[in-house]
């Protein structure tokens, strides 16, 4: 009697001739591979922006949706990463999979989300999430948590029954991707890594690099 050998199952590859040649269609196949893998938070990002001086700073944030206009996320526009992107307006996003072992990291410019965007974002956010945006002065020195506390009980008191209306200085940013890198996990460490870089007349180029 000849033994069976148990089939060991091939990782995944990353190839130039299975990729989509459009990377927001690559992302959100691979996004929903993600939701459907149960990924905890599969829209957590981490940001990356600077000051004009080159000086860096990195936060999670979550990815506000997505589309050939770019990727969007909401914050206070005087939070830290806020005044960074007056300063500077480019980042860089790094979106980790764990359960599925890819990454895909983007960089790009970054511009403001039009004000009827804001505003719609912000009131289909949870009430208690719409006061407390109003009333945290984002990266700012405070001079307690019992402050910031009584500052969202005064204000769900006075907003009680009534629209909160949007900050004048909170609202969305979208990043528009020069380069989409892929990354998904190999064996012994021959990890496979596709970047695809915006061209000038349209379209995008595609480059294996080295893991």
């Amino acid at each position: 009697m000849v033994a069976r050998v148990a089939s060991i199952a091939e990782p995944p590859r990353l190839a130039e001739d299975t990729v989509d040649a459009d990377p927001l269609k690559q992302f959100a196949a691979w996004f929903k591979d993600a939701v459907a893998a149960g990924e905890i938070l599969p829209e957590a990002m981490t940001i990356a922006t600077s000051t004009r001086l080159g000086e860096p700073s990195a936060r999670m944030v979550l990815l506000r949706g997505f589309d050939e206009r770019g990727f969007g996320f909401f914050t206070n526009y005087e939070s830290q990463k806020g005044r960074e992107l007056a300063e500077n307006p480019k980042a860089a996003l790094v979106v980790y999979w764990a359960k599925l072992g890819r990454q895909v990291r983007i960089r790009g410019e970054v511009v403001k989300q039009s004000a009827d965007e804001s505003t719609a974002y912000f009131h289909a956010r949870p009430l208690a999430s719409q006061i407390s945006a109003l009333a945290s002065p984002q990266s700012q020195v405070i001079p307690s948590r019992a402050s910031l506390e009584e500052a969202v009980s005064t204000l769900a008191a006075k907003y009680e029954g009534a629209p909160v209306p949007l900050p004048p200085n909170w609202g969305g940013y979208r990043v528009i991707p020069q380069t989409i890198e892929f990354w998904i996990h190999r064996d012994n460490r021959l990890h496979d890594r596709i970047r695809y870089t915006r061209q000038a007349r349209g379209g995008w180029r595609l480059d294996r690099l080295a893991p």
